[in-house]
């Protein structure tokens, strides 16, 4: 099953890449990714107390939006990571200020998963809704 699913990631980030040569959402995807890891390090290197909030796309955003201002307020020490898979999200939100950091997700592939995590070691992981990102939740 996890090859099957690795399998799928990879032939899924393939599509995206291809389908950016004509598709303006995917472009923003693609996009959006290029230097990830060097972008999340900069700006998280040498912080604590990281929690990392992921939603898939704006509608889980909507969703999850509460529960990440009610957390902000009790623990306003901890620094919240915000990610989103999908442009619909990351575009409208990128600035939210109710967040430290906002960023695309990188692929679910296990070396993006144990890099991402590595660079972020988060304290806390909340995904908003039905999402199962297999690699990262394996780290």
């Amino acid at each position: 099953m996890n090859s099957l699913y690795n399998i799928s990631i990879q032939l899924y980030v393939i599509a995206i890449r291809f389908a950016a040569l004509f598709n303006a959402k995917a472009k923003l995807w693609v996009n959006g990714k290029k230097n990830i890891f060097q972008k999340i390090e900069e700006v998280t290197k040498g912080e604590q107390n990281i929690v990392w909030f992921h939603c898939a796309s704006l509608g889980e955003f909507e969703q999850g939006k509460p529960i990440i201002e009610v957390y902000k307020q009790k623990y306003p020490s901890h620094k919240i990571l915000l990610t989103f898979f999908s442009p619909s999200g990351f575009e409208i939100r990128k600035n939210y200020e109710g967040v430290d950091w906002v960023f695309y997700l990188p692929a679910d592939t296990k070396s993006n998963a144990k890099k991402f995590i590595s660079i972020v070691k988060p304290i806390k992981v909340i995904f908003i809704k039905y999402e199962f990102w297999f690699n990262y939740m394996a780290e």
